[in-house]
């Protein structure tokens, strides 16, 4: 009866989370690689590709935080906390090669008045880039040769099969940024792409065994919302999940969180500083502070990071299924509850999200 009470509310709260916090799920498959070909990227080589090896591959996340361009608020003007958030995820055998990637962002922006007030609709949807396809608007807008999100996906593509030195030695120009002229790659992204090359980079180095398999399906997904925001305090709050699967199983997983703040006073003047790095919740460790300042048994990382491991080898109806309290945390007694005390609840609702793709 416990089990069907967890699941009920689990749905429910999905549900609620999906409707007030929104965000992509992207897959993109693995190439096929044969010899030392992986589809029509080239051939192995300082700036070619690489046939990845059989059996188990790293899974890694990256996750780059920017603010720059927010502005205060003037009498004439509203200001904006603006965020853009990149996502790399990947899956990387032992030799460096990348096996599967896929790249995503997402961008939001929060406006408020010269009294310090928010003026955003804090229940709308916030989606990533790739969710917004179209509707981001480089072609319609900007007269681009494709959309945000195909050309991502061409470099993506791309980075499969190579290691992050091929890839910087390939066909992208890291002084320049953009793909080379004339290279197949320059036919289907013109964006700047020196910064994926490192948000990719960044996974790479990430990335751990953390039971994945070579052919394994590589999932992004993101809960995204500003609903935290309020007078004086911009908050963009975005829970990511990177998981592989197979047969309806995950086979390994990730999970990390973004909790944006920038602050401004009743003149709508920004008191944060913008040049101060901003972190995900993985990124900070033991300074996000729930040892040390809340007592916590272990900080968000390791907590978030024993929920993943817990998660491995279960479908979604499994995870859908783990017993939680009203405050959706692991129900007292359960093999779950001697590592994680923190809410799970949106975590349940972010790998309902991802394996739904």
């Amino acid at each position: 009866m416990k089990k069907i009470f967890a699941l009920i509310l689990t749905l429910v709260l999905a549900a609620a989370m999906l409707a007030g916090c929104t965000g992509d799920t992207v897959v993109i498959g693995n190439c096929t690689c044969s010899g030392t070909t992986c589809g029509t990227t080239g051939t192995t080589g300082t700036t070619g590709t690489t046939a990845p090896a059989e059996g188990a591959v790293k899974t890694g996340l990256s996750v780059s935080i920017s603010v720059s361009d927010s502005v205060s608020a003037t009498e004439s003007s509203k200001g904006a906390a603006k965020y853009d958030i990149t996502l790399a995820a990947v899956t990387v055998d032992d030799n460096g090669v990348i096996t599967s990637c896929i790249i995503d962002a997402i961008p939001a922006t929060i406006e408020f008045d010269a009294t310090g007030n928010i003026t955003t609709d804090l229940t709308a949807a916030i989606l990533t880039k790739n969710e917004l396809g179209a509707d981001y608007g480089m072609v319609a807008w900007g007269g681009a040769i494709a959309e945000w999100n195909e050309q991502v996906a061409a470099v993506a593509e791309y980075a499969v099969g190579k290691t992050v030195q091929q890839l910087k030695n390939g066909d992208i120009n890291m002084t320049t940024g953009k793909a080379e002229e004339g290279s197949d790659l320059s036919s289907s992204a013109t964006i700047y792409l020196a910064g994926y090359v490192y948000a990719i980079e960044a996974a790479v180095n990430n990335a751990q065994h953390l039971g994945a398999q070579a052919g394994d399906e590589l999932v992004l997904s993101t809960l995204n919302t500003a609903s935290s925001s309020v007078a004086g305090t911009a908050q963009l709050d975005a829970d990511i999940t990177v998981l592989t699967r197979k047969d309806g199983v995950i086979t390994s997983c990730i999970i990390d969180s973004v909790q944006a703040k920038i602050a401004f006073d009743a003149t709508g003047n920004i008191t944060t500083d913008l040049t101060a790095p901003f972190l995900s919740k993985n990124d900070l460790g033991a300074d996000y502070g729930m040892v040390a300042w809340g007592g916590a048994m272990a900080d968000w990382n390791v907590q978030a990071a024993a929920f993943a491991r817990y998660v491995t080898g279960k479908t979604a109806a499994e995870v859908a299924d783990i017993s939680i309290t009203e405050a959706t945390k692991p129900a007292d007694g359960t093999d779950l509850s001697t590592s994680v005390t923190i809410a799970i609840g949106g975590f349940q609702a972010l790998i309902a999200k991802a394996m739904q793709a």
